[in-house]
């Protein structure tokens, strides 16, 4: 997982990753959309491919990147533990806010 968030630190690598959330896209289209060299495309590509966070497949003279699941997937279940520790402090904040409440009524 620290490599998932590693490799989509650099801005370009989380650009692509926005991009193919919507769809499979080709080298091509990727660098149409967001303006940057088509060897930079590449590259960035690569990294992203080696952290399994894309896969391709060939459709005639082209490579088509989509998103893998899994590495998403392990940082959704990482992002959620989170939410017991908010919740416990939302919690406490209503808790302290109606204690407050009943206080200023008195």
């Amino acid at each position: 997982m620290q490599l998932t968030l590693l490799t989509l630190a650099e801005p370009n690598r989380f650009n692509i990753v926005e991009l193919l959330k919507k769809g499979p896209r080709s080298v091509g289209e990727i660098v149409q959309a967001l303006g940057i060299s088509q060897p930079h495309v590449s590259r960035h590509l690569r990294i992203l491919s080696e952290a399994g966070l894309v896969r391709s497949r060939s459709k005639a003279q082209q490579r088509i990147y989509s998103l893998e699941a899994g590495p998403f997937q392990q940082l959704d279940e990482w992002f959620d533990s989170f939410s017991i520790l908010w919740e416990e402090r939302l919690d406490n904040f209503e808790d302290y806010m109606l204690d407050y409440k009943k206080k200023e009524e008195q």
